[in-house]
C-alpha cells in the first residue's frame, strides 16, 4: 500500500509502521477465483458442443471465446474511460460493491442461456457469454488488486498465485463435470445437443445470486481505496503499458490452447480421442495450472527456507499421487517428467517473479515447438504440459505491472483486464490458421504469444520501473 494513498482501514488495524494482513477477507476472495475459473473453462466444452450442434467451422466455433473475452475488453475499457473522466469508481464505491455488481451481471448472463437453449440460437448463446464476460470483467478489476493489497506488496505475487490456484481448482474440475454434463448426462444429437447447457448455466445463475447475498452480508476491509483522481495516470508507467501487452499475449495464448485441445487430441495423428475422453486431458491441462500456482505461491512467499523446500517437494509428489489414483499410473507416468522439470525451473527462478516468468515462458515455447513438429503421444503431452508452465503467468504479470502504481492500482487493473481481449482475438486467429494449414500448425499463434510473455519477464517489467517507483504518482 503506497504511503501517499489516502486509505481507510477497518477498526483494529495494525499500528502505523506495520502492514496488516487480512486472512479472513483473503479466504472469502478465493471463492470468486474458483467460480470464474470453473465457468471460464466451460467455454472449452461449449466450443466442440456448439461446433457439432450448429455445424460450425473452427473460426465460427471460436466466436465463443471472442464473445466471452471481448466482453472483458468492452467492460474494462468502459471502466478505464469512466475512471479517466470522473475518477476511479472503485475508489468511490469500494471493492465490496464492485464485487457485488460483477456478480449480479454474471448471474444475468447465465440466465440468458435458458432462452438461448430453448430457441436453439447460436447468436443468443454468444450474447449470453458476452454478458457473463462483462460481469467477470468487473470482478477481475476489483478482485485482483484487492488481493495484492491484502498484505505486504513484496509478497503480492505469492498471494495472487495462491488465489489463482483456487481459480485453477475450478478449471481442473470444470472439464470433468462439464464434459460429463454436456456430452453425456444432458446430451442429445443434432442441433438439440445445444440444449444440454440449460441446467448447468441456470445452476451458475443461482450460485452467483447466492454469492451476491453473502458478499452483501459480510464485512470486507476498506483497504487501498485512494482518492478518486481524474485522468489516465496509469498510462504514464512504462512497465504498465508493456504489462498490458503481456496480459494480452498470455491470455490469448492460454485460451487458444485450451479452446483447441479437445479437437487437437481428437486428431488421428495425435491421439484420436473422443470428446468426452479428451475432456479429461483438458482437466489435466488446467490441473497443471493448479499445481504450478500452489508451487509459485510457496516459492514467491517469505516462508522459511526449510519449510519452503519441504512444500516445494510435497506439492508435486502429492499431486502426482492423486493423479495416479484418479487416472491410473499408466497414464500419468508420462506427466512425471513435466513435474520434475517444473520443480527444477522453480529453482532456477530463485523466487523472483520476473525471472520465473521468463524461464517458464521459454519452456512453453519449446513445448509448443515440439508439438508442432512432432505427433502422437509426444505432441499430446507437450500440449497438455503447457498448463503446468503457464500457471504463474497471470499472477506474476499482474503483480509486476501493479508494482509501484500507488492510487492508480484499480485503473492499472482495468487496463490489464482490458488486455484479456487477447482471449477474444487470438483463438479465432488460430482457428483461421487451422482451417487453412491444419490445427497442429496453428499452434504457432500461442508460441509467438508466449515469446513476448518471456520478454516481459526478462526485461519488460523493468523498463521505466525505477522512475515509476522513485518519483511521486504522476499528475494527470
Amino acid at each position: 500500500m503506497e504511503p501517499n494513498s489516502k486509505s481507510t482501514l477497518p477498526q483494529g488495524t495494525a499500528p502505523r509502521g506495520s502492514v496488516p494482513t487480512y486472512r479472513g477477507s483473503f479466504a472469502v476472495m478465493t471463492v470468486l477465483f474458483f467460480m470464474w475459473g470453473f465457468m471460464t473453462v466451460f467455454n472449452d466444452i461449449l466450443i466442440p458442443r456448439f461446433k457439432e450442434a450448429f455445424t460450425l467451422d473452427y473460426f465460427q466455433a471460436m466466436l465463443v471465446q471472442f464473445a466471452f473475452f471481448g466482453a472483458y475488453f468492452i467492460g474494462a475499457l468502459s471502466y478505464f474511460l469512466i475512471s479517466a473522466m470522473t475518477g476511479d469508481p472503485i475508489a468511490r464505491i469500494g471493492y465490496k460493491n464492485g464485487l457485488v455488481i460483477g456478480l449480479v451481471i454474471s448471474a444475468a448472463g447465465s440466465a440468458i442461456f435458458w432462452p438461448a437453449a430453448t430457441v436453439l440460437s447460436y447468436p443468443l448463446f454468444l450474447i449470453a457469454l458476452f454478458v457473463v464476460g462483462l460481469g467477470f470483467a468487473v470482478l477481475q478489476i476489483a478482485a485482483n488488486p484487492y488481493v495484492t493489497i491484502l498484505g505486504p506488496e513484496r509478497t503480492a505475487s505469492s498471494r495472487l498465485n495462491f488465489a489463482q490456484a483456487f481459480n485453477s481448482v475450478g478449471t481442473t474440475i470444470g472439464p470433468l463435470i462439464g464434459g460429463f454434463l454436456i456430452f453425456q448426462y444432458f446430451a442429445s444429437s443434432g442441433a438439440h445437443g445445444a440444449a444440454s447447457v440449460k441446467v448447468p448455466y441456470i445452476a451458475f445463475c443461482a450460485v452467483f445470486l447466492l454469492l451476491t447475498v453473502i458478499f452483501l452480508m459480510i464485512h470486507l476491509p476498506h483497504v487501498g481505496e485512494g482518492e478518486a483522481k481524474r485522468g489516465a495516470g496509469a498510462l504514464k508507467y512504462p512497465h504498465v503499458v508493456l504489462g498490458v501487452v503481456a496480459i494480452f499475449m498470455y491470455v490469448g495464448g492460454e485460451v487458444s490452447i485450451g479452446s483447441s485441445i479437445i479437437n487437437f487430441l481428437g486428431q488421428r495423428s495425435v491421439a484420436g480421442l473422443a470428446p468426452v475422453e479428451a475432456s479429461k486431458y483438458v482437466s489435466l491441462f488446467w490441473g497443471g495450472m493448479l499445481i504450478g500456482r500452489f508451487m509459485g505461491a510457496v516459492e514467491l512467499s517469505e516462508m522459511k527456507m526449510r519449510n519452503k523446500q519441504i512444500f516445494m517437494l510435497a506439492i508435486p509428489v502429492v499431486a502426482f499421487s492423486i493423479l495416479g489414483a484418479l487416472r491410473g499410473w499408466s497414464v500419468v507416468k508420462n506427466y512425471l517428467p513435466l513435474l520434475v522439470l517444473c520443480w527444477v525451473l522453480f529453482q532456477f527462478g530463485k523466487a523472483l517473479a520476473g525471472r520465473t516468468l521468463l524461464i517458464f515462458s521459454a519452456a512453453i515455447v519449446v513445448l509448443l515447438l515440439m508439438a508442432i513438429v512432432s505427433g502422437g503421444a509426444l505432441a499430446m503431452w507437450c500440449v497438455v504440459g503447457v498448463g503446468l508452465f503457464t500457471s504463474i503467468g497471470w499472477p506474476n504479470i499482474f503483480s509486476l505491472a501493479l508494482d509501484g502504481t500507488g492510487i492508480y492500482k484499480s485503473q492499472v487493473s482495468s487496463l490489464l483486464v482490458m488486455a484479456i481481449l487477447g482471449g477474444a482475438l487470438l483463438p479465432p486467429l488460430q482457428g483461421h490458421i487451422a482451417d487453412i494449414a491444419g490445427l497442429q500448425i496453428s499452434y504457432i499463434v500461442p508460441l509467438i504469444a508466449y515469446s513476448y510473455v518471456g520478454f516481459y519477464g526478462w526485461m519488460g517489467h523493468r523498463i521505466g520501473k525505477r522512475r515509476a517507483v522513485t518519483r511521486p504518482d504522476p499528475v494527470p
